[in-house]
């Protein structure tokens, strides 16, 4: 077994431990790292929005 425990529920550990060797925290890394493509389509304007 690894000696890093990511609690199992990290899809992207990669992801994950580069984020946190950045100074993330655990939380927000992981949830970035989980957030697989659709981390991009959040955030902006919505796009069914009137011009």
């Amino acid at each position: 077994m690894s000696s890093k425990s990511h609690g199992g529920h990290v899809k992207d550990k990669d992801k994950y431990e580069a984020l946190k060797s950045k100074g993330m925290s655990k939380t927000r890394a992981a949830k970035i790292a989980n957030s697989g493509k659709e981390g991009s389509k959040k955030g902006g304007r919505h796009s069914h929005s009137k011009h």
